[in-house]
């Protein structure tokens, strides 16, 4: 879903026009310009509140002082909508610093914890495969076998590896 800053006849940035074509077929464009609405600076908040009202809650990852940015936040605690922030260091993204030391803003510490709150389930750790990691970059065969002498049949056998043209390739 993308929401425009122009009517729906209208793409900006044009560049993008294929992206907003594509969110058309398989998504949703929302609008509360009329057709034919060009952009205009002024229009970009206006969109924003929109944003900010479609979502249950606002994430800032960085704001400045007067930013578009910190005026969805304005229509987020307007709304009564929960604001979270990323900390930054002093002298960083002093607007969502400030946030927080208001107490307008939760701070995210660690983005597992904070997507488990809204997912209704916890994210695990997956470890690190180094045998699978090595195999993403397609390496030469006989470099693979010598490297991992018996995890190469291992995973051939499991269905995790093949092997084309004397490279390996992980299946997922």
């Amino acid at each position: 879903m993308t929401v425009a800053a122009t009517g729906l006849d209208k793409r900006y940035p044009a560049i993008n026009k294929n992206i907003i074509a594509d969110i058309e077929t398989k998504g949703l464009v929302l609008s509360q310009f009329e057709e034919g609405t060009p952009s205009h600076k002024y229009h970009f908040p206006l969109r924003n509140e929109v944003v900010v009202a479609l979502g249950d809650v606002l994430v800032v990852t960085y704001a400045d002082f007067n930013s578009g940015t910190m005026r969805s936040v304005e229509y987020a605690l307007k709304m009564g909508k929960e604001v979270y922030v990323l900390a930054h260091r002093i002298g960083e993204s002093e607007a969502t610093n400030e946030l927080l030391a208001k107490g307008e803003a939760k701070a995210i510490y660690n983005v597992d914890a904070f997507v488990a709150q809204f997912a209704g389930f916890t994210c695990k750790e997956v470890a690190l495969d180094e045998f699978l990691y090595y195999c993403q970059s397609n390496p030469i065969y006989e470099d693979a076998l010598q490297k991992y002498p018996t995890k190469i049949f291992e995973a051939e056998l499991a269905g995790t590896i093949e092997i084309k043209n004397a490279r390996v390739f992980p299946t997922s």
